[in-house]
């Protein structure tokens, strides 16, 4: 799997949302300012050439629709911030966010319930 750009991934974002879309209704969905259509348009095909999107088409209109899950790319992306930063560490991640973003002892404990549920 690929990395997605920031305009990539703000496209992929609307179109998990809302399942299948022409370009217009992903551009309707963009934050002010609204990049052009020609710029939607180019981004989308750029994803499914990029095998993230797939499209049917009706006469001269496309409806494209995700091909890969917001899951799955979350799970890529993580494990990229993972490998990129933390030394592939999830002790170091963890300690990142104890010292910097200032996780406090009752959501460290929740974090340690987690870990013992998902092994069971």
């Amino acid at each position: 799997m690929k990395e997605l750009t920031k305009a990539e991934e703000q496209v992929m974002q609307i179109l998990w949302q809302l399942k299948e879309a022409i370009v217009k209704d992903i551009l309707a969905k963009m934050p002010d300012p609204k990049p052009a259509y020609n710029t939607v348009s180019t981004v989308v095909r750029v994803l499914e050439g990029k095998g993230f999107i797939g499209h049917k088409a009706y006469g001269n209109s496309h409806v494209y629709f995700p091909t890969v899950g917001a899951e799955e790319y979350k799970k890529f992306a993580f494990e990229r911030v993972i490998k990129a930063y933390f030394n592939n560490s999830y002790k170091e991640l963890i300690s990142y966010l104890v010292k910097e973003q200032k996780l406090n002892i009752s959501e460290l404990a929740e974090l340690i319930l987690l870990a013992e549920r998902s092994k069971k």
